[in-house]
């Protein structure tokens, strides 16, 4: 494990890992047991604590990611662009999250030069947050420009959803308190 956020994110991941744990030994309830959220991949969420939804909805949101063992990748990539304060500090935002297996998704190399330029990193970062609240009803057929400047596009319908295409929203409609969050499935590249 060569990549130093990889490194990072790690280490935040086994200090999390107990605490986790037990909440993975836990019985497990129906799909969608996080009250508003939606999407397949929501049962993958702790259920109470640390990273649970209700827990993320007390507090900003690159605060609530880093609470979050599905996001800690995210986490040490806003620390390393300097955006945690800027997306703490917005307001009505929301944030398409990508999961630690999407940046996975990426090779090494590929992430560790992206890692490395600051610029590049913070486009990235912002090309996944929408400066106003974007709720499940608007991502069966919708356009929203990002804080990078760009379009993302959703389309879907029920509890499936994608971006650009390319990603799957995993586990949509997740409350900060001052952000909506949808975890995908792939890291977006602005064009």
């Amino acid at each position: 494990m060569n990549n130093p956020i990889k490194r990072r994110a790690a280490a935040a991941l086994a200090a999390a890992a107990l605490p986790v744990s037990l909440v993975v030994l836990a019985p497990s309830a129906g799909a969608n047991e996080h009250e508003g959220t939606f999407g397949p991949g929501c049962s993958a969420l702790p259920r109470e604590g640390q990273g649970s939804p209700q827990e993320m909805a007390d507090d900003p949101v690159a605060t609530a990611a880093s609470t979050n063992p599905e996001l800690s990748t995210l986490t040490a990539a806003l620390q390393q662009a300097d955006l945690v304060d800027t997306l703490n500090d917005a307001q009505d935002i929301t944030v398409f999250a990508p999961t630690d297996d999407a940046f996975d998704k990426i090779p090494d190399a590929e992430l560790d030069a992206i890692l490395a330029d600051k610029e590049q990193l913070t486009d990235i970062l912002t090309y996944h947050v929408v400066g106003e609240p974007v709720e499940k009803s608007e991502l069966a057929d919708g356009s929203f420009t990002t804080l990078e400047g760009g379009k993302l596009t959703t389309q879907g319908s029920g509890d499936m959803y994608e971006v650009n295409d390319t990603a799957e929203i995993v586990c949509g409609g997740v409350a900060t308190s001052n952000a909506t969050v949808h975890l995908i499935d792939t890291v977006l590249i602005p064009k």
